[in-house]
């Protein structure tokens, strides 16, 4: 009889903890971000500049969660064409669009993935180290619809696995102190 007893409560711990790992992986961090007036709610990085700037973005929608620098998605519609944006901004290689929580409908990162794999999308860089080695990618399909999500870099893959520095790569100490000096 004890070894039932005992047998159920292991059971039952692992079915609540269980429980406890999915809802807070799939809502538990993630809230919606709320436009205030001194964001910008989409940028692409110009050609031109090599700096950020604001695109016209509709309906703008985005999660994020403070506990990962990867959960951000965005999704948004916009009337600039893609040969204009092609022109204008830096395209994004190898952007792979990460998952996102099913309840947050507007994105769908397998239809995304599809889209770019067949040309009806083009990816672009919002902002290249939004955080040290996270890049914030933007893809705009053929229709208007417009897709952010944040993905590790080149750089952030080296330094997050415990490598050096690779070149050209900024440095991550001085990095994360100047990004805290201008409050984010």
């Amino acid at each position: 009889m004890n070894g039932k007893l005992v047998g159920g409560v292991i059971v039952g711990a692992a079915a609540v903890a269980g429980l406890a790992i999915y809802y807070l992986q799939v809502y538990g961090f993630y809230e919606r971000v709320e436009l205030r007036d001194d964001m910008v709610p989409v940028e692409l990085t110009s050609i031109a500049s090599g700096a950020p700037e604001e695109i016209i973005a509709d309906e703008f929608e985005a999660i994020d969660a403070s506990s990962s620098p990867i959960r951000y998605r965005a999704c948004f519609t916009t009337p600039m064409s893609q040969a204009m944006l092609s022109e204008t901004y830096e395209p994004y290689e190898e952007a792979v669009p990460l998952t996102g929580p099913g309840w947050f409908d507007c994105y769908d990162a397998e239809d995304v993935g599809v889209a770019l794999q067949e040309g009806r999308a083009m990816a672009f860089t919002g902002v290249e180290n939004i955080y040290y080695g996270i890049d914030r990618v933007v893809a705009i399909m053929d229709d208007g619809r417009g897709f952010v999500w944040h993905q590790i870099n080149h750089c952030g893959e080296e330094v997050f696995d415990g490598k050096p520095v690779p070149p050209g790569c900024p440095d991550p100490e001085g990095f994360v102190a100047a990004r805290s000096q201008e409050g984010e």
